[in-house]
This record gives structure tokens, sequence and C-alpha cells, in this order.
């Protein structure tokens, strides 16, 4: 997108250049006014061509055909660039909804359910549950503020008040979307979301690995620990984003989260 906007600038650049410079040309060689001269200018380069002002010198005739190769060039140039911006940036919000359709099954099936099992195994909760404890009333700008609150914090989880078994029975069955989600090429436009993504991925494993997920050692519980709170703290920093484009595109939608936010412990899909 960057170099389609640098060539726009460029051939807007050239265009007013040509303008300007072809003006005062003719001015000059073709003894015109201001007014004159820039009208000629404009349906010269507009391939327009009334015939009610043409050139009578030599000077003002190879003017003219300069003025034809060079600013024709330059306006289809702006024309073409302009065009190509606008059908990218129309690619790129479509290619944008989808990838956030996509985020939104995937918290459907795994990543809410996810959530609300590690924030009901962290200890430090309420120290920032105010944070995340989206409204109806909430702004861009509180959305805003909560993503600073939250960027440098560390969500930790206590493993031995998750139950493993029942966590690995829950990813084990979601095996398959999980799956399908890292297969689609849209989510790889998202570096973060892939991330979380194979996190939750590696955690299944893990787990699956395990015959028995009630008597751990305890080295291997803090190793798995350590897979969950990766999850558990990618899982965060893609929730909250989500919730703001829900609530700027999708009202109805923001409304049954909001009810069944996983950091609210009262949170009830029931509207009060």
């Amino acid at each position: 997108m960057n170099h389609l906007h640098f060539r726009l600038r460029f051939f807007l650049a050239a265009l007013v250049l040509v303008m300007v410079s072809g003006t005062f040309a003719f001015m000059r060689v073709e003894n015109l006014s201001l007014a004159d001269s820039l009208y000629f200018n404009i349906v010269t380069i507009a391939t327009v061509g009334y015939g009610d002002i043409h050139p009578v010198t030599l000077a003002g005739k190879i003017l003219a055909v300069g003025l034809i190769l060079l600013g024709t060039g330059a306006f289809l140039g702006v024309v073409a660039n302009a065009t190509e911006i606008m059908l990218s940036r129309h690619e790129h919000q479509a290619r944008h909804k989808k990838l956030h359709l996509i985020i939104g099954v995937y918290f459907s099936e795994v990543g809410t359910r996810l959530l609300a099992t590690c924030a009901q195994a962290d200890p430090n909760l309420a120290r920032f549950r105010a944070q995340l404890a989206i409204g109806d009333h909430w702004t861009e700008r509180d959305f805003q503020q909560a993503g600073k609150e939250i960027r440098s914090q560390v969500f930790k989880v206590d493993e031995a008040r998750v139950d493993l078994a029942r966590l690995h029975d829950f990813l084990a069955s979601r095996r398959q979307s999980l799956v399908a989600l890292l297969e689609n090429p849209i989510t790889l436009e998202q570096e973060n979301f892939t991330e979380h993504l194979q996190a939750v991925f590696h955690l299944t494993e893990e787990l699956s690995a395990r015959d028995d997920l009630v008597n751990i050692p305890p080295p291997d519980h803090r190793h798995l620990g350590g897979d969950l709170n990766r999850a558990y703290n990618s899982l965060v920093r893609q929730w909250l984003p989500y919730m703001a484009y829900l609530r700027h595109n999708y009202p109805y939608l923001y409304s049954l989260s909001v009810r069944t936010n996983p950091f609210n412990p009262e949170a009830s899909p029931r509207v009060q």
C-alpha cells in the first residue's frame, strides 16, 4: 500500500508541475491570458480539444505536443494509481472482515471457554479484573486505555487449580477446528493470532502426550503451567481488540460477549 501512495504522490507532483509550467509557457509563447492559458492546458491534457483555442506559433505547437505526451501520461498515472489504491483498500477491508470472522469462530469454539478456564485459575485476577470488565458503555478510548494497561501485565495461572484432564478433553475435541484455522491462509496474515493458535495447539499436544493427567510430578506440572500461561497471555491480548471490533461492527454480538465476559464470575447470557 505504501508504494502505491508513493506512486500516486509522484504522478500528482508531475501533473501539477506540467500544469503550472505549461500554463506559464503558453502565456509566453502564445500571448494568452492566464485564464485562457490554463483552460487550454486543461483541455489539452484531458484530450478534449474543443478547438476554440489552439496554438498558432511553431513553439506553441511543439509545446502542445510535449504537453499531450507528458501531461496525459501524468494524468493517467494519477487516475490509475488512485483507482488501484481504492481497490486495494476495498480488498484489505474485505480480508480484514474475513479475518475477524475467523477469530470470532475461534472464540465461539475455543477461545472464550479457554479464557474462562484460565481466568478462574488466575490468583491475581482481582488485581486487573476492572481493566477487563468490559461493559455496554465502553468507548473506543476505554478499549485503548485497557490495552495500554494490560500490555505490560503478565497473566499467570495457578496450574494446580486447573482440571488438566477436563481441559485436555475439551481441546482435543476441538483439534480439527484448530487445524483448520491454522491451515487457513487468511489466518497467516495476522501473526499474533497465528502464534496464539500455535501456543494452544502445542498445549493440546503436550496434554495429549501424557497418559495420566492427574498424578503429574511437580516439575512436569510446572512445565504444563508454562505452556498454559503462554496461551493465556496471548489469548487475553487477542480478546480485547476482538471485543473492540465487535462493539464497532456487530453490537448484537458484542452484547452477548459482554454478558458472557470470562473475567466476570457473575457473567450470565441472560439479559437482566
